[in-house]
């Protein structure tokens, strides 16, 4: 890892906002009283700090970049498949092969409620009264950054977040979820009334940096969001899945269709990505070997888009990847494929194909009348126009299957392709088949947000991952072939507030430990 002290500073500045929730409660991101009392400011530069926080790359003082690494990269992106570092970092030894790092589990934790959470209670607070527009974003927004978080730990503190008199008091994941539901419920309703009774308006748009800065885009994205929620838990709560869905796909504004209909932190307004930092100046990222597997037997045409070729001679023009949990101690794989990601790339945090594959997902499971293979294909065909592919018809009738993944260095990291299907619709195929692809073209078209991929890998089941090699979790609390359920909760929390640390544990409802579940997460698909 690049530049250790900001990290370690980074880690002392975790212990400290993670022990103690009141602390938590503070906002710690520096804006002052007179940077907000300019036009809208007193609204817009909230925001903006939200829309930054989603893909952390906020500068808070402390420097930018790693605090992404730490809150996504080196678990999610890696977890859900899509990429690992190529260097040997702590021996060789750490969240990769499930010695977790609990400096680099916490993060996620400690950032969002320490910069921007609290900027999000602020700005529903300065906007509920007086400006439905930005409330309604907020909430959008709210909703967004804290889904992300229960993904990874479950239970959180989320309705009484800054609520003294309740303790601070985390909710289940299951009540959060239904907040969230209540959340877009309220987003959606004062947005459309604003947008009919403000037709014109656009204060927001010089703010907004995940779209186009038109009220309505923000409805779409609300309805596609709670699709994405509702099909989370589809079967910890089938009613209200389906419901909550069905909501959203009969909203009058619509959802994200077309293929240059996305959700993405802009590059344009001085946001840079962070994953491409980390990419080219730190040379961290790597295409994994699920990606190597999977793309390669495909030869899918995205390949280019998202990797480069080997820098490593042997390997001349090639897309090799790295596996997961094999402990390595050397930099051989430093020639290795690195990923296409530059600070000028928009972090994409949701597309339209994803909605495609949601729609398809929904149709298999005779929620809607729709066909699944009409939507599947049309959310493979939004994918890769969406990347500037405009033959896709060959990759539509592909019958080509993953290739066994051979390692570059070890040949005792060898492993059998575990992908079963191919990327061609078989209308006849029986419904696991069917969602398998239908998951494993979304993990594909969801590249490289790891927060997503490793959430629904995690609820279905599909791509079909390498399990890692050598596994070292705690009292073996993990099952190689299970593998990773969720991140332990921040380890201050157990010796600085240990009350808090056992109401989380006891919202949970089981160990405290990478293997115990979520409740969404059921361990079926049907």
């Amino acid at each position: 890892m690049k530049r250790y002290g900001w990290i370690f500073g980074g880690l002392l500045l975790l212990a400290s906002c993670t022990g103690d929730f009141k602390d938590i409660n503070t906002d710690l991101s520096g804006v002052t009283d007179e940077d907000l009392q300019i036009d809208y400011n007193e609204h817009g530069i909230r925001l903006g700090i939200i829309q930054q926080g989603i893909y952390f790359n906020y500068d808070y003082g402390k420097g930018k970049n790693w605090p992404f690494q730490l809150t996504q990269n080196l678990n999610a992106d890696m977890f859900g498949g899509y990429m690992h570092d190529g260097k040997p970092l702590n021996g060789g030894s750490h969240n990769s092969d499930y010695n977790l790092q609990d400096g680099w589990n916490s993060a996620m934790w400690g950032h969002t409620y320490s910069y921007i959470l609290p900027q999000i209670y602020q700005s529903e607070n300065a906007t509920r009264d007086n400006h439905s527009g930005f409330f309604g974003i907020t909430k959008i927004l709210k909703v967004e950054v804290m889904h992300r978080v229960t993904d990874y730990y479950g239970p959180i503190v989320y309705t009484h977040f800054a609520d003294s008199d309740a303790g601070y008091a985390p909710d289940t994941q299951e009540a959060v979820y239904k907040e969230f539901f209540c959340e877009l419920d309220t987003a959606v309703t004062v947005l459309t009334d604003y947008v009919e009774s403000n037709p014109e308006a656009a204060e927001f748009s010089r703010f907004d940096i995940l779209m186009d800065g038109k009220y309505t885009s923000w409805i779409k994205f609300a309805n596609s969001l709670r699709m994405r929620l509702a099909m989370r838990i589809a079967l910890a709560d089938k009613e209200k899945s389906r419901s909550e869905f069905l909501k959203a796909f009969n909203n009058e504004y619509g959802v994200l269709e077309a293929e240059n209909e996305l959700v993405a932190v802009s590059t344009q307004s001085g946001y840079t990505n962070p994953l491409g930092e980390l990419n080219l100046v730190w040379n961290e990222t790597y295409m994994s070997a699920p990606m190597e597997s999977i793309m390669n037997g495909y030869e899918d045409p995205r390949k280019a888009v998202y990797f480069a070729t080997c820098q490593d001679k042997t390997y001349t023009g090639q897309y090799r990847g790295i596996r997961q949990g094999t402990c390595f101690s050397h930099t051989s794989y430093l020639g290795l494929s690195k990923l296409q990601a530059t600070q000028k790339t928009d972090a994409v945090l949701m597309t339209a194909a994803e909605v495609w594959f949601l729609r398809a997902e929904a149709a298999l499971r005779d929620w809607t009348s729709e066909n699944a293979g009409t939507c599947y294909e049309r959310g493979v065909t939004a994918s890769l126009r969406q990347h500037g592919i405009s033959q896709t018809a060959d990759y539509l009738n592909s019958d080509k299957l993953a290739a066994d993944f051979v390692d570059t260095y070890d040949t005792e990291n060898n492993i059998k392709a575990r992908c079963t299907v191919s990327p061609k619709w078989i209308e006849t195929a029986d419904r696991d088949t069917k969602l398998e692809k239908i998951m494993t073209q979304k993990w594909l078209a969801m590249f490289p947000e790891g927060c997503e991929a490793w959430a629904e890998q995690r609820r279905t089941g599909y791509p079909r991952l390498f399990p890692v090699r050598f596994n070292h979790s705690k009292d073996g609390c993990v099952d190689t072939e299970i593998m990773i359920r969720r991140l332990n909760f921040p380890g201050g929390l157990q010796t600085e507030n240990p009350e808090q640390y056992r109401a989380l544990v006891n919202a949970l409802g089981g160990d405290d430990n990478a293997g115990t579940r979520l409740w969404w997460d059921t361990g079926t698909n049907w």
